[in-house]
This record gives structure tokens, sequence and C-alpha cells, in this order.
């Protein structure tokens, strides 16, 4: 393990690491297209997630998840709400209906505005697809028990903050790969989550470099993980 760079946003100023719901839904309307992966042709399985972000005291929030810890994979992880596709589903319908089922968000409360470049498991062979939306206001969310210990809302202003944000390199090179990781109060995210909300708050502040793919993400069974979350 060694250092990796510093956080794409570093040299901005504090006023722009505040961003509001518009200027999310600016950012995502100039987003480039996502970059897929190089297995979604293949018979694997495909997963989504859901980004869903709304304002409050004049800056976004973003929704996320702390998985059970009775669970027998990823738990106490801290994760976007999503899940694997149902045969006949589209991948939107899949980040509704999961959202739905983890936190009980409101589909008809969702506007669709972007995605986030594709990231692939090597474990697991799987794909997930991250989409982007807007709420109208802070939702009343409620964690299913069997699968969510707690629903966090967390400021984007917070995860720009200096000192949140740091990457890693991890394994030989020249095939060691970056980790991200955002340490949060009570929580660390990182792994595909961490990749996830790297590449929304690069699109977001204007710092995303499109040569700068996202990476394949694993971490091997029984591996220990930072925090106990990710």
């Amino acid at each position: 393990m060694r250092p990796g760079r510093p956080a794409p946003w570093a040299e901005l100023p504090p006023e722009r690491r505040h961003p509001t719901l518009d200027d999310v839904r600016a950012a995502m309307a100039t987003a480039p297209p996502p970059h897929p992966t190089d297995r979604e042709h293949e018979h694997v399985r495909a997963s989504a997630v859901l980004a869903a972000l709304y304002d409050a005291d004049d800056e976004a929030h973003v929704v996320l998840t702390r998985r059970a810890q009775h669970l027998r994979s990823h738990r106490g992880e801290v994760s976007f709400p999503g899940g694997g596709q149902e045969p006949g589903e589209d991948l939107w319908a899949t980040a509704l209906r999961e959202a739905h089922e983890e936190v009980g968000l409101d589909p008809t409360s969702v506007t669709r505005i972007g995605e986030l470049d594709h990231l692939r498991t090597i474990t697991s062979r799987s794909f997930i697809v991250p989409y982007v939306a807007t709420l109208p206001g802070p939702p009343r969310l409620t964690a299913a028990p069997g699968e969510v210990e707690l629903v966090l809302h967390v400021p984007l202003s917070e995860l720009l903050a200096d000192g949140v944000y740091r990457e890693e390199r991890w394994g030989v090179p020249p095939q060691d790969r970056p980790i991200f990781f955002f340490e949060v109060v009570g929580d660390t995210i990182w792994g595909a989550t961490g990749a996830m909300l790297r590449n929304l708050l690069a699109l977001i502040t204007g710092t995303y470099d499109p040569d700068d793919r996202p990476l394949p993400w694993s971490v091997p069974s029984g591996q220990l993980r930072p925090g106990g979350s990710t």
C-alpha cells in the first residue's frame, strides 16, 4: 500500500466546495457519456445503484446506507442503495426498486439526471451502473432492517472538505490500482462506493478527467475492510 494522488478538487477554493442541487443538475447536463466496462456484453450479472441528491440548508446532500451487520457479505459497509437486476427489468428500474426496498424511497419522487462511469468487480463477475437522480426535498426514509442498519444523509460539502478524501495504491506496480477513501463521521467510505463518489464529485466540481477511467475493484473474500465499512 502506497499513498496515491490528491483529490481532483484539492486546489478548489472553499466557495466551490458547497454545491447546491442546481450545481449538480448543471454538471450532469454537460457531463460526458459514462464509460462502460469491458465486460458488459458478456453473460455476467448486472447491478444498479442510485445516487439520490436533494437540497437542505442551501446545499446538496446525498443518500447513502450502512449495510446491516448480520448480512453475509459487505456487512457494515457504506453504499448507495442498489442491487442486482431481475429478469426482464431495465437497470433504471432496478435502481428504483432497490432504493424503495432498502430505504422506502418513493419512486415517483425521483428524477433521473445522469449516469456515472460503470464499474466492474472481479470476484463476483458483475458490473455496476450508477444513476444520479434528484429529489424534491429531504426525503423521509426508513431503513429496511433486513438489509440496512442506518440511512445516511451526507452533505457534499463534507465529502469535499480537506482531509476527508485520500487515495491509496494497492498491489505491486505496475499492476497496482488506486483505492479511494472518504472519512466521514462514524464511517469509512471506500471501494466501489468511494470510486463512484469520486466520479460524482469530480463532475460536480468541474475537475473530472475523462482519461482517468474507472478500474475493476474487488476485495478478496475475508480481507479486512478498513474501519469495517466501504
